[in-house]
């Protein structure tokens, strides 16, 4: 990041898990972060983890254009200015459900939240870090490794996950005349309330069901941290980190 730059970022889905993990680690190291997501005692629940005065609480539900509007108003409104969207606000969906059975509100919900709202925040970051000055700033999408490979049963999570990383070329590529850099980080069992259940059993693509290993959320927001920090002469356009017995490499 340049020097002259201030480090604002904006954290979606910023209530728990990866978000808030996010959150804390770019506030101890300087960052002044919005923490947004649909529910506000989780979201103080992290700006009390943060860094003193570093976190801005604003709820958001960022599949709605007008709390996504509310969202970079008020940032920039209090800090000045973006330098970092972490696009990380996502849900799986109803586990378990085959595909001819999962309701058509039930794929909206993970579509609208997963793929619209991510390229709303996208959208917005993208205008704000156009027009700012100095211009230029970086986005970040969680893409998982669902952005890559699926597990059973999760054809719309994996469905959004898989158009993300569209997403993210798409906007690296038009992003570039303004100094906007835009990658992707897909992660593999992080420890968090949404993987929880993986490590008792999770059901494996040959039908059988199966404990997996989780990794600290901790290591995800360091790798965050690291893609933030680059100059925006420099990008990660897009990195893996997973639990390293997980199975995802070759057969398992």
């Amino acid at each position: 990041m340049d020097a002259e730059q201030s480090k604002i970022a904006v954290v979606t889905g910023a209530g728990s898990g990866i978000g808030r993990a996010v959150a804390v680690e770019l506030s101890h190291a300087g960052w002044s972060v919005a923490l947004a997501g649909r529910r506000p005692e989780a979201l103080e629940e992290t700006a009390a983890l943060a860094a003193d005065g570093a976190a801005l609480v604003v709820p958001t539900d960022v599949s709605q254009p007008a709390d996504v509007a509310g969202l970079f108003g008020a940032t920039v409104e209090r800090f000045g200015r973006v330098d970092l969207l972490f696009n990380n606000a996502g849900t799986f969906g109803p586990g378990g459900v085959p595909v001819e059975e999962l309701a058509y509100e039930a794929w909206r919900h993970v579509v609208d939240t997963n793929l619209n709202g991510a390229f709303l925040c996208a959208q917005a970051a993208y205008r704000q870090m156009k027009e700012q000055d100095p211009q230029g700033g970086r986005i970040i999408n969680n893409g998982s490794i669902s952005a890559h490979t699926p597990r059973p049963q999760s054809v719309a999570y994996t469905a959004t996950k898989h158009a993300l990383t569209g997403l993210t070329k798409s906007l690296s590529l038009d992003g570039r005349p303004y100094r906007i850099a835009v990658g992707q980080i897909d992660i593999g069992n992080a420890a968090s309330a949404m993987t929880a259940g993986m490590q008792t059993g999770a059901l494996q693509a040959n039908g059988e069901v199966a404990p997996e290993p989780v990794m600290d959320v901790a290591d995800v927001a360091r790798t965050v941290r690291h893609m933030a920090e680059l100059p925006l002469e420099a990008n990660v356009q897009f990195a893996t980190v997973l639990a390293t017995t997980m199975p995802y490499v070759g057969r398992g």
